[in-house]
């Protein structure tokens, strides 16, 4: 039959995706030090430093990221074709050219980063520095997904609403952004998981400090080397902090599209 080809291809990508998670939460849940594993030193600064600078980096996206979709979606600029091109850079650069090339940029002998420094702001080895890299590798991830939204957002839904009488800012707030909102949580999603795993980019450019610049994928590769229990228990609370994120994620977006329907 037609379908069976279609099924055994989900079924083993599946399978290739599932089995070395499985293996990843068995390992973690049969461990018997959780207790004296969380009270480690370094792991919960790590934990606590990947939330607050993911939390940063997608307040970051929603405040810039946003409007610079749209702007990409709906205006006609010079370079608009260009500035669209750039958006897609990061997403297919080797995180570790990603962090070299934000060294030269920003580090303390960088193309701007010595007149940072003189101005009193060194970014490289510094928390600062953690969010810039989640950034760069990150905030492209939520443009492109809210860029789409807004180009596929109904043009006679809001010619209707300024038939009626709505300004600009009020048919963007009652018409364009409630129709893009499920796919910019999506978004958000993306953005946030990215900068939360964020892992080569980050050691490159803010290295991996601990207390300091150590997030938790930096914490489980320093944990390889001296307690491999840790790193496992470790990835299996990432990989549940990942499933729960999406649980989430999705249950918003329904309730929101059951709103509007």
């Amino acid at each position: 039959m037609p379908w069976r080809a279609p099924i055994v291809a989900v079924a083993v990508l599946g399978a290739f995706i599932t089995l070395p998670l499985v293996a990843l939460i068995f390992r973690a849940v049969g461990a018997d030090q959780f207790g004296a594993f969380t009270r480690a030193d370094g792991v919960a600064s790590a934990v606590t430093l990947s939330f607050a600078t993911a939390g940063a980096t997608l307040a970051i996206a929603l405040v810039i990221g946003t409007p610079a979709a749209f702007a990409l979606a709906r205006v006609t600029f010079p370079g608009r074709g260009l500035a669209n091109a750039l958006v897609e850079v990061p997403v297919v650069l080797p995180p570790a050219v990603a962090g070299l090339a934000l060294l030269l940029a920003f580090g303390r002998q960088g193309l701007v980063g010595a007149w940072l420094v003189d101005a009193g702001l060194s970014l490289a080895f510094s928390t600062t520095g953690v969010v810039v890299a989640q950034c760069f590798v990150s905030l492209p991830f939520y443009v492109r997904t809210a860029r789409a939204a807004f180009e596929r957002v109904e043009r006679d839904l809001e010619s209707a609403a300024l038939v009626d009488g709505a300004n600009g800012w009020q048919v963007l707030r009652h018409v364009t952004l409630p129709l893009a909102t499920p796919s910019l949580i999506a978004g958000s999603v993306l953005c946030w998981s990215r900068a939360l795993g964020e892992f080569g980019a980050t050691l490159m450019f803010a290295g991996s400090l601990r207390g300091r610049t150590q997030t938790m994928p930096l914490a489980i590769y320093a944990l390889l080397e001296t307690d491999v229990t840790g790193a496992v228990m470790l990835g299996g609370a990432f990989v549940g902090i990942a499933i729960m994120t999406l649980a989430i994620a999705t249950a918003a977006t329904r309730r929101i599209v059951s709103l509007e329907g």
